[in-house]
């Protein structure tokens, strides 16, 4: 269980929501030879958009964050309903 002290920024639900947006914008643009049709993209770049709204989580946390947004954008066949309640689990009251 993660505890919050005075000095923990803590993730509330509109940042959670923001991520969950950014996700499904980043999924929707995109397709598999994107790097090919669009010189220079990454999806590194949709990965690093999507999650800024919630930087101020633990790095681990972080890093598993990541991959999650990472198969949410570039696998079409994800369940998106579990992503969607893994994100939102994120919100500390």
């Amino acid at each position: 269980m993660t505890s919050m002290d005075s000095t923990e920024p803590g993730i509330d639900e509109r940042q959670t929501d923001e991520v969950i947006y950014r996700v499904a914008v980043a999924a929707f643009t995109y397709y598999a030879d994107k790097a090919d049709v669009e010189p220079g993209y990454r999806v590194d770049e949709d990965i690093d958009w999507a999650i800024q709204p919630v930087h101020g989580l633990d790095p681990l946390e972080l890093a598993a964050l990541r991959e999650r947004v990472r198969a949410a954008i570039t696998d079409p066949t994800i369940d998106r309903q579990a992503f969607i309640r893994e994100v939102t689990t994120l919100a500390r009251t």
